[in-house]
């Protein structure tokens, strides 16, 4: 009779995810993994070709979790919710927040163009964007990302405590700077920044 399957593919997919987001991936070995789910690494080479399929499917799995976080609705408003989702993410998902979008540990380039691409792809079904051009959709995705992520590292450590309310207010303040008033550049975002500190007072 055949022996019964032990450690499974989804618990050693589990494990690798666990020891990417604590570690990164310069730490990403068999022997690792396999350490960690109390095995040899026998089970890892049986569900998975090599490390390399291993790490895509890691991958895979860190933007399906992005996916379903990015995707949340909060409003009526897609834009906004797309920078209330990444608030939220980066508040209740602060290891793997931190892992992706601080410490890099998946490759910057991978991460921030699904990270774009998925808030673009948003931006184009949206009516009020209709008339801008690409460059300024792309302008409009970096400014609220970048107040987004300000808000957020603010109130990771309590510098700030604002209300959803105001949060949502402030959004909607930079989507409407961006889209309507062709805000540009730099100078913008910093001008939105300030804007969201002193609402937040």
């Amino acid at each position: 009779m055949a022996r019964k399957k032990t450690i499974t593919r989804d618990q050693i997919l589990s494990a690798a995810y666990a020891l990417v987001v604590e570690e990164g991936f310069k730490h990403f070995t068999a022997r690792n993994i396999a350490r960690r789910m109390g095995c040899s690494t026998q089970p890892i080479y049986l569900e998975f070709t090599n490390m390399a399929d291993l790490k895509q499917a890691v991958l895979d799995e860190i933007k399906d979790t992005l996916s379903t976080k990015m995707s949340r609705r909060f409003t009526t408003d897609p834009i906004v919710d797309l920078g209330l989702a990444y608030i939220n993410f980066a508040l209740d998902n602060r290891a793997l927040y931190r892992a992706v979008f601080i410490e890099d540990h998946f490759g910057v380039e991978e991460m921030r163009e699904f990270a774009f691409n998925t808030a673009f792809e948003r931006l184009e079904r949206y009516a009020p964007a209709e008339a801008i051009s690409e460059e300024q959709k792309r302008n409009t995705i970096s400014g609220l990302w970048i107040v987004a992520t300000g808000i957020a590292n603010l109130m990771a450590p309590n510098f700030i405590d604002i209300s959803r309310e105001q949060m949502i207010d402030i959004l909607q303040a930079v989507v409407h700077d961006f889209i309507v008033n062709k805000r540009f550049g730099p100078d913008a975002v910093k001008m939105d920044l300030h804007a969201a500190l002193k609402r937040a007072e």
